[in-house]
């Protein structure tokens, strides 16, 4: 059972978070193989290539920092909207 922190996770069926992301492909960076991490992980190679395109070199703090700011510029563009 998959338990999820906040309403926008849960809409959207996220398994992973952010810091788990950055830890996985962090792992790859140590020399461990794609197709290996996948499998231990429970995760395509098509999505390890993705999360690698959005996350690539970031630390976890910069994920929480990015998570953050995504929040704020929603809560922006609604006010603007309304």
């Amino acid at each position: 059972m998959l338990v999820f922190d906040d309403e926008e996770d849960r809409i959207k069926g996220k398994r992973f978070k952010e810091e788990q992301i950055i830890r996985i492909l962090q792992e790859a960076e140590a020399g461990v193989a794609v197709t290996d991490l996948c499998r231990k992980h429970n995760c395509s190679e098509q999505s390890f290539y993705r999360w690698k395109a959005k996350y690539g070199g970031m630390e976890v703090s910069d994920a929480r920092r990015l998570k953050e700011l995504e929040r704020e510029n929603a809560e922006l563009k609604k006010m603007v909207a309304e």
